[in-house]
Order: C-alpha cells, then sequence, then structure tokens
C-alpha cells in the first residue's frame, strides 16, 4: 500500500513511518518542517521515505502529496490544550481547514481511504458514576472550587464525590478547550466526507502518548515530555492539582501499531472511531513518580496550580479496539517509563506544534 501521512517528521508521525516501513509499505510524508518545530529535517528521518515540504492548507501542495496514494494517515495539527483567546485561529485554521482541504483533495483523487489523529480530549470530562444516581456528566468545574483545592467532579443532583469509569467509544463528545473543539470538527469533517465518497475513515483516540522524539521544554508537549524536560535540567516536574488525575499512558510504538491495524480495517461510507489506549490507568502523580524514579530524581513537586480546561479523569475501554482492529498496547507501563526516562527527545520548540 502506498500511505500518505501528513505530520510524518512529528512525534508520533515518524513512528508511524518507520512502522509503515518496517511492514513493507510505500510511504510518503508531509510536512511542514516549520522552523518553530524542526530545525530542518530531522536527523531520523528514513531514507527510503519520500517527504513533501509544505503546508496541509495549501491545495497545491496537498495535490502533489496524494499523487498515486492508496490511503492517508492524517497526523498534522496544532497541539496542546489551546488556553488563550489568540490560540483560537490558528488551532482552527491548521487543524479544521487544513483537515477540509486534504479531505476536498481525496476526494477528488478518489482516495479511499482515512486514519485520521484524534485524542480523548473530544470526550471532556470521563465516566463518573454517583452511588445514589447513577451515571452523571459533570460540567466543566468551577474556578473557585480549584482555588480551594477542590479538584474532583461532584454530583450534580447531591454534590457527592463520584467514581470513574471507563469511557467507550460511544460516549458523548463534549470537547472543553480549542484543541479538543478542533478535534471533534475533524471528526465530523471525516464522517462528512465518508458519506459523500463512499470512502471509509478511521478516528483514533489517542491517550496519552509518550516516547522517544518528543519535543523538549515546550508547553505544547504533552505532560510526559514536560516532565522528562524538567529532570533533564535537574528541576523536580511539577505536579499539578494533588496528582491524583487519573489518564492512560501509550507508548507511541502501540500507537504506531494502531495505525497500521487502522489501516486494514474500515467501511465504506462510514467513520469508525477507536480509543487507542493502555487499558492500565495511572495517576499524573504515579507517571512522573515513575519517570523521576527511572531518571534518577529528583522527586516530583505536587504543587496545587491547575489550568482551566482540563480534566480530571479520562480513563478508557480499549476493548472495540481490540475486537475490531485487533489492536492490543503492548508496552507496559514500568518497561515504557524505563525507556523514555533516557529516550532522546526533540529540539525545543518555542510555539504550538505544526508538524
Amino acid at each position: 500500500m502506498r500511505i500518505l501521512i501528513t505530520g510524518a517528521a512529528g512525534f508520533i508521525g515518524s513512528h508511524i513511518t518507520d512502522a509503515a516501513l518496517a511492514a513493507g509499505h510505500d510511504v510518503r510524508g508531509l510536512d511542514s518542517l516549520t522552523p518553530a518545530v524542526h530545525d530542518g529535517l530531522p536527523d531520523y528521518w528514513p531514507a527510503e521515505a519520500e517527504l513533501v515540504t509544505g503546508d496541509v492548507r495549501d491545495p497545491r501542495v496537498v495535490e502533489r502529496a496524494l499523487d498515486g496514494v492508496d490511503a492517508v494517515c492524517h497526523q498534522a495539527a496544532l497541539v496542546g490544550l489551546g488556553v488563550n483567546l489568540s490560540d483560537l485561529p490558528p488551532y482552527c485554521d491548521v487543524n479544521v481547514t487544513g483537515t477540509a482541504v486534504l479531505l476536498e483533495a481525496m476526494g477528488r483523487r478518489e482516495v479511499p481511504r482515512l486514519v485520521l489523529a484524534s485524542s480523548m480530549v473530544v470526550y471532556g470530562e470521563g465516566r463518573y458514576d454517583c452511588p445514589e444516581h447513577g451515571p452523571v456528566r459533570p460540567p466543566a468545574r468551577e474556578r473557585a472550587d480549584l482555588e480551594r483545592g477542590r479538584f474532583e467532579p461532584r454530583c450534580t443532583s447531591c454534590g457527592s464525590d463520584l467514581r470513574t469509569a471507563t469511557v467507550p467509544e460511544s460516549a458523548p463528545l463534549d470537547p472543553r478547550n480549542v484543541y479538543a473543539i478542533s478535534k471533534a470538527a475533524q471528526e465530523q469533517l471525516a464522517g462528512v466526507w465518508t458519506s459523500l465518497t463512499g470512502g471509509s475513515a478511521v478516528a483514533l483516540r489517542y491517550h496519552n502518548v509518550y516516547g522517544p522524539r518528543m519535543p523538549r521544554d515546550t508547553p505544547y508537549a504533552g505532560v510526559a515530555a514536560i516532565f522528562r524536560s524538567a529532570l533533564e535540567a535537574g528541576r523536580a516536574p511539577r505536579v499539578f492539582e494533588d496528582g491524583a488525575q487519573r489518564r492512560d499512558f501509550v507508548h507511541v510504538a502501540d500507537v504506531a501499531a494502531a495505525n497500521l491495524a487502522a489501516l486494514e480495517s474500515g467501511q465504506p461510507g462510514r467513520l469508525r472511531a477507536y480509543n487507542v489506549a493502555s487499558g492500565e490507568p495511572h495517576t499524573i502523580g504515579q507517571m512522573a513518580a515513575a519517570l523521576a524514579g527511572a531518571f534518577g530524581g529528583p522527586a516530583p513537586q505536587v504543587t496545587g496550580e491547575f489550568r482551566l480546561g482540563d480534566v480530571r479523569h479520562v480513563v478508557a475501554s480499549p476493548e472495540l479496539a481490540a475486537a475490531e482492529l485487533g489492536f492490543r498496547a503492548q508496552t507496559a507501563f514500568s518497561d515504557g517509563m524505563a525507556q523514555f526516562a533516557h529516550a532522546p527527545l526533540r529540539n525545543p520548540s518555542r510555539a504550538p506544534q505544526l508538524s
């Protein structure tokens, strides 16, 4: 299969590129190589893969990149929460308009398969149950509660603390920041594209991805890279809230494997979404402690700080991906963190990452 991977030189895209080549596919990458993210072509880019340098929002570049391809893995995006008003235009422009440009060109070129990098952020808060009132969808947490150190969502009926549960793909979407809104919009655009063209689309809702080639020293990177950058600089990882936020940390090699599995799946005229998760939830505090321990310190510092727009707990069910894609993550948390503690990071970037 000849595959176009957008954002191919970035963190996740480069690992998909390596995995696709190892599986015998022909790979063409598309990446802007914007100076804010890449200091030229990364030294890990494989010589046997073609790379088109350009912006996914540019129809001429996209047309050239799609020539002769059978499928597209769309990874190019601005990442991070997007917490300021100034973030709204660029996130919508790159993530939403860029996807629309790509899909329109795919339809005209009759490229029938799409694998889309989505995210667990489309769910908003995770799934919760109240012992008395059953399933609860808590609203966004109030600043006043966070300032008082009241981090756990409460039952909207009785105010009681809630129990967390795993989120299935059937959960309603409830994006709570501009990045999440852009990811939900990408999924919806892909659904429209399948209806109009009869193509197949698979949206992979990545949970907290970590591993080699994450960018160092940037607030737009995932929390694992932020902690690792601090350790490398001799600083203690700063853990927000009380560190008890639950997440699912999935290694980038497993994410690449999920993309290859999704390329062999898909149903004509339909969009299917899957959680890409390890199935082993851990708290942010546990992750920081494991990473610091494997690196050799210093120990994490729990700060009580918070960011509006962050959610408290998101823990996924990986069962649908196992049943329909045949995908299960293979990297154990302890092994992955031990490896990541000494894995190479990418050179610093000073702006939201377009990759």
